[in-house]
This record gives C-alpha cells, sequence and structure tokens, in this order.
C-alpha cells in the first residue's frame, strides 16, 4: 500500500513540475522572438561617430546619426530617413535633375529661342528707325512702280548699314515680300508698322525656313554633361558609401572623378567659344584643359587619396585646378575688351568661381560644425553648403553659356 502511494507521488511530483517547465519554455520562446525582433530593430538603428569602422570616420565633428553596414536594401530606402547623410543625398540628387531639365529644355527650345532673339532685335532695330526722315531725305512722295520701290530699297539698306549683324538672313531680299505695305504718297509711320507686323508675325513664324546656321553646341552639351555625371555621382556616394567598405572605396573614388569632371568641363563652353575664330588658341586652351581634369581624375583614383587627412590636398586641387581657368579668361577679356559680353560672361565666370571657391574653403575647414561639435550633425554642416554652392556656381555657368551661344549665334566670326 505504501509503495503503490509512492509511486503515485513520484508520478504526481513529476507531472506537477513537468507543467511549469512547459510554461517556462514558452516564455523563452517569447522572449526569444522579441529579441530578434529588437535585435533586428537595433541593427537599423543610426549610431555615434566613436562606434563606427574606420572607413566611415571621415568628420569627427558630426557626433551622431551615422548608418553603418546595412543591408543594401535598407541602404537604398534610407535615402528617405532622416540621418546625417540626407540632406547631402537630396541637394545634389535634386541638382542633378534640375540639371537634367535644362538639357533637355537646351537640345529642344534654345534654337528657337535664339532665333526668337534674332527677330526681336531686327524688330528693335526697326522701331528706332525713323521712315518719315528716310523719306523726306529720299524725296520719294510716291512709288509708282517697282523700279521706285528697288531705288528706296536700296537707299535704305546704305541708311542702315547696322542691319548687317544678320546677314544670313538675307532680309533686304525679304523686303520685295513687303511690297503692298508702301503706300501710294507717303513712307511714313503705316509703311514702319506693316513692315514690324511682317517681321514679328509671318518672318518669326517661318524663320527656320532662312538659311541660319547656328553655332555648334557641343562644348555647351559637354558642360552639361559634366554637371549631371558630377551631381548624381556624389548624391549615389553619399548614399551608398555606409554599405560595406569595399563599395566605400568606389564610391568615393565616384565622387571625386565627378568634381574633376565638372570642373574640366566648365571650361568647354568659355574656351570654346571665345576663341572659336582663333583655332590655335581654342585647341590649345581646350588640350590644356582636357589633359589637366585627367591628370585629377586619375589621381583621384590613387588610395591614398581617399584617406581623411589628405581633405585639405583634395580641395586645394580642385580648387587649383578652378583658378587656371583664369588665364583664358583674362585672354577673352584682352581680346574682346570693346564688347559687353566679355564683360557680361566674366562677370558670370568670376561668380561661379566664387561660389566654387567658397564651397571648397568651407568644405576643408569644416565650417560651423567645428565651432559647435554635434549641433549641425542633422542640418547645417559644412558638406551641404558645400553642395548647394555647387549646384548654385554650376547653374550660373549655365547662364553664361546662354550668353556666348546668343553672342556667337548672332555674330559668328564676322566682327572678331
Amino acid at each position: 500500500m505504501m509503495d503503490n502511494r509512492k509511486e503515485r507521488f513520484i508520478v504526481s511530483s513529476e507531472t506537477d513540475e513537468s507543467q511549469p517547465d512547459c510554461e517556462h519554455g514558452s516564455r523563452d520562446f517569447l522572449k526569444e522572438g522579441k529579441s530578434k525582433r529588437f535585435w533586428r530593430g537595433v541593427k537599423y538603428q543610426l549610431v555615434e561617430y566613436h562606434t563606427l569602422p574606420a572607413y566611415l570616420r571621415d568628420n569627427e565633428y558630426i557626433l551622431r546619426y551615422y548608418r553603418s553596414e546595412w543591408p543594401l536594401k535598407q541602404v537604398f530606402l534610407s535615402i528617405f530617413y532622416i540621418h546625417n547623410e540626407t540632406l547631402n543625398i537630396w541637394t545634389h540628387l535634386i541638382g542633378f535633375l534640375l540639371f537634367l531639365s535644362l538639357t533637355i529644355y537646351t537640345a529642344m527650345k534654345i534654337p528657337k529661342v535664339m532665333d526668337l532673339q534674332v527677330v526681336q532685335q531686327l524688330s528693335n532695330m526697326l522701331r528706332s528707325t525713323d521712315f518719315g526722315k528716310i523719306n523726306a531725305e529720299l524725296n520719294l512722295p510716291s512709288l509708282p512702280n517697282m523700279a521706285d520701290f528697288h531705288k528706296f530699297k536700296s537707299e535704305l539698306k546704305t541708311s542702315l548699314p547696322s542691319v548687317d549683324f544678320l546677314p544670313s538672313l538675307s532680309v533686304w531680299n525679304g523686303l520685295d515680300l513687303l511690297t503692298n505695305c508702301l503706300p501710294k504718297h507717303s513712307v511714313a509711320d503705316p509703311v514702319k508698322d506693316c513692315i514690324l507686323k511682317s517681321v514679328e508675325g509671318d518672318m518669326g513664324n517661318s524663320l527656320h525656313s532662312f538659311p541660319v546656321d547656328p553655332v555648334t553646341r557641343w562644348p555647351f552639351f559637354t558642360f552639361l554633361g559634366g554637371a549631371m555625371f558630377c551631381l548624381l555621382a556624389s548624391s549615389t556616394c553619399h548614399l551608398l558609401s555606409c554599405y560595406s567598405e569595399r563599395l566605400s572605396y568606389i564610391m568615393l573614388r565616384f565622387d571625386y572623378s565627378g568634381i574633376a569632371a565638372l570642373i574640366a568641363t566648365s571650361f568647354y563652353p568659355p574656351v570654346y567659344y571665345s576663341f572659336m575664330c582663333h583655332p590655335f588658341l581654342c585647341n590649345l586652351y581646350l588640350s590644356f584643359i582636357t589633359l589637366l581634369g585627367i591628370a585629377s581624375i586619375a589621381f583621384s583614383l590613387l588610395p591614398v587619396f581617399q584617406k581623411p587627412h589628405f581633405r585639405t590636398l583634395r580641395a586645394s586641387l580642385f580648387f587649383g585646378m578652378g583658378v587656371s581657368g583664369a588665364v583664358p579668361i583674362m585672354h577673352k577679356l584682352i581680346l574682346y575688351w570693346d564688347k559687353p559680353v566679355a564683360l557680361e560672361t566674366t562677370a558670370y565666370e568670376v561668380l561661379m568661381g566664387a561660389f566654387y571657391g567658397i564651397g571648397a574653403l568651407i568644405y576643408a575647414k569644416r565650417i560651423p560644425e567645428r565651432w559647435k561639435p554635434g549641433k549641425y550633425d542633422i542640418a547645417g554642416h559644412s558638406h551641404q553648403f558645400f553642395h548647394v554652392l555647387v549646384v548654385a556656381g554650376a547653374y550660373t555657368h549655365y547662364h553664361a553659356g546662354l550668353i556666348y551661344l546668343r553672342w556667337r549665334d548672332m555674330e559668328g566670326c564676322s566682327k572678331n
């Protein structure tokens, strides 16, 4: 009897002890699941500077909000997160989209815009012409036949030599189309109004039927291509460099090459359009800046160039490359000192250089975060100012390029 009770007690005890073990196992399983979810979340959290691997330590004054070796999917998605690279990514990504739009606009609209400016200049010239005075001087009270009209046209051409800025438009031959504008007894305002209407209307609408040959655009598009390459390379570098050391190395080489490409191609429009009528000088300057750009890109690919203590050397190299452009600019001013377009384009180029130079200085000196480490981790640090100034400089140069195109489209080499 005692043995039976003892057996039941042992069995009961074993059964009672088994139940808590099962519950304890369930709790452990739940805790393990929560732990995995927690650490999975922590894995994609932003970290501080002192926890970064060596290859990600670039700016010791930015203390927090770093991404470090995230999975590639999370790295791509981080373009929509808030961290210390968010504004670096978007400032140049927006800049890339801006220049892509400008490239499309330039390819599709700029030739027509330049032609309309030609028509506008012609119409402005006609508005400033005193047809009544010409009529009095030529003593043409009436024009009964075409012989008198041709005589009037010949005298008008002699009286307005400034119209020669459009030799390829054959404007004076086109005046034959305006015969119906001539009144029977006077050559005054009615004729002037009719000519203006014809120039701005029929001629403006069918301007491309005239043999107008705009200057080549390839130097301008080379600059736009260099700008887009630089901005896209920079944005991609800031997005992906946190993935791994290998990818960071590749992206930084890509970024430095983009900067060198932007600086080199920025010289193509001013050099080509300033010296297109002087082939030797044009080829000399273009060859020099091309070789300097290739050398800068090659130097940028060296592994040692990536180290943080070469930051000042990097900025100095690119700054010196930009300053070298002062030589062709000064030469342009000497050649075209009497042309307002030379001063206008130079003003834009100086402004562009100021944007680039100030940006490089801010980048090299780590201003303002060096004054208050940790305060500008998300917004307001030097690299973001540098990015904004690069876009501003490139956009300024775009406007200078438009002035060059208008100048050469209207004058070519006829007045050099």
